[in-house]
């Protein structure tokens, strides 16, 4: 049995949910911050039988988008602050971790 945990954008996460539960897997989604935007994202816990971790991960690079999106940045001269400067940046996609589980119980 392996564990997935996918981190993903916060808006790709009911959407990723939904494909893995066709895909017949179960999942749990927890609301997570984090990232050098400290902007919202989803934690999705996937356990799996180990024949199965490449399909689930399929379905989660399916439906996990990068994409762009401007952020405010501020420049800091002497004493004071000039207005802030949007810079673009790539978000989303998803990070992807696959851990071995020793122990599964269903109470």
């Amino acid at each position: 049995m392996k564990l997935i945990i996918a981190i993903i954008n916060h808006d790709d996460a009911k959407t990723v949910t939904q494909a893995l539960t066709k895909n017949g897997f179960s999942s749990t989604k927890l609301a997570t911050t984090g990232g050098f935007l400290m902007a919202g994202n989803a934690t999705i816990l996937v356990g799996v039988d180990e024949e199965r971790v490449s399909e689930a991960i399929a379905v989660i690079k399916e439906k996990s988008h990068s994409r762009r999106q401007l952020i405010p940045t501020t420049t800091e001269v002497a004493c004071g602050y000039y207005p802030s400067i949007p810079v673009e940046v790539t978000v989303g996609g998803a990070t992807i971790f696959v851990v071995d589980i020793e122990r599964f119980e269903r109470v």
